[in-house]
Formats: structure tokens, C-alpha cells, sequence
């Protein structure tokens, strides 16, 4: 039962607004490179694009939820006591 208590924090370590603006950048990123090897797969610009977009809109969203869970973990961070 210890263990459980400094494993799962109840106050997040970032403000949720630097994990969205981190989240959203990482996504730029991950959108090129998705674009990119979807136009190296199809050929077509537009289809990369379709695909680079739809992908990329699914995981910012699931990369967001992961990054505010993770944020809870107190596993191998630094105590600020």
C-alpha cells in the first residue's frame, strides 16, 4: 500500500497548458512525418495529406491522455521535499 502511495501523485507535476502546447508541437512534427511517408506510399499529395491529418487528430488526442497520466507517476522523479 506504501509503495502505491509514492507511485501515483495527486498533484500534477506541469500545468496542463504546457502539455498541450508540448503536445500540439510534438503533433507538427509527427504530421510531416506521417505526410511525408504516406506521399512515399501512395504518391498522391492528397491521400498523404488525408491520412497524415485523420492519424495524427487520433493521437494528439491519445498522446495527450498518456502525457497527463504519466504526469500523476511519481516513479523516478525527483522529490521537490
Amino acid at each position: 500500500m506504501e509503495f502505491t502511495r509514492r507511485l501515483v501523485t495527486r498533484t500534477p507535476n506541469q500545468l496542463r497548458s504546457r502539455a498541450v502546447v508540448k503536445t500540439l508541437l510534438y503533433r507538427v512534427v509527427m504530421v510531416l512525418v506521417s505526410v511525408g511517408v504516406a506521399f512515399a506510399v501512395t504518391g498522391s499529395v492528397g491521400q498523404s495529406l488525408s491520412i497524415g491529418l485523420v492519424t495524427n487528430l487520433v493521437k494528439t488526442g491519445t498522446y495527450y491522455g498518456y502525457e497527463r497520466l504519466w504526469d500523476r507517476v511519481a516513479w523516478g522523479v525527483a522529490s521537490a521535499d
